[in-house]
């Protein structure tokens, strides 16, 4: 049984079966069956982030080849943007209907049709559309891949163990930038295209491999079947392991006080309606700010080292390469104290360190590049560990029935962010100095911290049924 009217009351039977799969989940210790569905999933994301950024590296020969003006080509990069936006607020929706499995399943197929397609394009116009389609798999995807991981994982160190899985985006975009870097040059745009078809086999391996979330079988009704499931993944475990699993220590159902506006609503209703009004917006602000600091920054960053301080191309590129492992760096110090710190101190703590050390910059007056290069770097550690955050936390504020449209709620913000983030820059780089360019950063990230101070939950060590009923 589906609940999808918000004036509906809790069904205390749908409830109990809740409460019992996420207390079988709990019992689980985390091993090699953990470890082989995170690593099939994040396959799927670290090839969708290697789509990603395929563009930026076949840009110089499509322009070329195509003769594009300068506009011509700024859309050609925008448009795999817009295509993320619509794509995670679409996927979202869609996976809280069909189920989280189908829809990764359907993503990487998309995205693999759409690769192999750009790399026969004869035009630019149909080149522009088969971006924008491979823009709605690589946006539908990383957010529901990421509520499937949070719903498949126990509470105890549950931010640890996502976050070493969000790892593999960056790493996937890192990747990316290495194999295109060398495959262009040598092969050509077309043949970058055509080797990033190759992952689409992964659709059926992880149709085969990977079990649907037995809380979202649960949550459609379907008891039996998220009971069969749950006791497939228990003997695997157990399998694993070599040892019986403890006993269920099952919690009482989880759910609202009679009447409650929040009880059972669902759908872009229930994501305002209730507690989750309130973590809808504040989390639709986190992520655009912290994308918008991330785009804005390592979008611009090579031109105003080139144009402000007269660097080669190449010592450029090699400076804002800097920046952006400093930013891993970030992500992965974000992994390990995450559970322990928690979620509403990394993020604010973050977003404000990036803000601190963006003033500084600027109260500096961005005088030499190698100063640009150490706080802008710095900078990133911060920003990157708060937007890698946001991949766990998201999840963890929506209840099952809509988690994946949450999720795709923060896609879309994090896309608007990226899209606006650079042009705002530009309109500032281009009308005053770089300094007013990291004031005007440092305080939409200073925005974004007072966001998380006041209004962000913390949801370290609970269990996602008691976060979010």
């Amino acid at each position: 049984m589906t609940l999808n009217a918000s004036d509906t009351p809790p069904d205390h039977t749908l409830l109990a079966s809740r409460a019992h799969i996420a207390a079988r989940f709990e019992r689980l210790p985390l091993c090699r069956w953990h470890v082989t569905v995170r690593l099939i999933v994040g396959a799927v994301t670290f090839f969708e982030a290697f789509d990603q950024l395929l563009i930026a590296y076949a840009l110089p020969e499509l322009r070329d080849e195509w003769h594009l003006s300068t506009s011509r080509a700024t859309l050609l990069l925008t448009v795999g943007s817009i295509g993320m936006l619509v794509g995670a607020l679409l996927s979202g929706r869609l996976a809280d209907r069909i189920g989280r499995v189908k829809v990764i399943a359907l993503c990487v197929a998309v995205s693999s049709v759409a690769n192999l397609a750009l790399a026969a394009s004869p035009s630019p116009d149909l080149f522009m559309g088969l971006r924008f389609v491979q823009g709605l798999a690589i946006g539908g995807e990383v957010p529901v891949a990421a509520t499937f991981i949070a719903e498949i994982t126990r509470s105890h160190k549950r931010g640890r163990f996502v976050l070493l899985y969000e790892l593999v985006f960056p790493a996937g975009l890192t990747v990316g930038a290495l194999v295109a870097a060398w495959v262009v040059p040598l092969l050509g745009w077309r043949w970058m295209y055509a080797i990033a078809a190759l992952p689409g086999v992964l659709c059926i391996l992880v149709q085969r491999k990977v079990p649907e979330s037995p809380r979202w079988l649960a949550d459609h009704g379907r008891t039996e079947e998220a009971a069969a499931v749950m006791t497939g993944i228990e003997t695997e475990v157990e399998r694993i392991t070599g040892k019986p699993l403890p006993p269920v220590a099952e919690a009482p159902p989880v759910g609202e006080p009679s009447g409650a506006p929040e009880a059972s609503a669902s759908g872009p209703r229930g994501l305002f309606t209730g507690r989750y009004r309130r973590r809808t917006l504040v989390i639709g602000v986190l992520w655009f700010t912290g994308y918008f600091v991330n785009y804005g920054i390592t979008s611009w960053l090579p031109t105003i080292y080139q144009n402000r301080y007269d660097l080669s191309l190449s010592d450029a590129l090699l400076y804002s390469t800097v920046t952006s492992c400093a930013g891993l760096l970030g992500c992965l110090v974000a992994a390990l104290t995450v559970d322990r710190a928690g979620r509403r101190r990394v993020i604010t703590g973050c977003l404000g360190g990036a803000a601190a050390m963006l003033l500084v910059l600027a109260f500096l007056g961005a005088r030499t590049p190698v100063e640009v290069l150490v706080w802008t770097s710095l900078a990133a550690v911060f920003f990157f560990g708060s937007n890698i955050c946001l991949y766990l936390y998201t999840p963890e504020l929506f209840p099952t029935r809509m988690r994946a449209l949450g999720s795709s709620v923060g896609g879309a913000m994090n896309r608007l962010g990226v899209i606006l983030g650079p042009i705002v820059v530009g309109a500032v780089y281009t009308g005053g100095s770089v300094s007013t360019v990291f004031v005007m950063l440092g305080a939409v990230a200073v925005v974004g911290a007072a966001v998380a101070a006041l209004g962000a939950e913390e949801t370290a060590g609970r269990r996602l049924e008691e976060v979010s009923p």
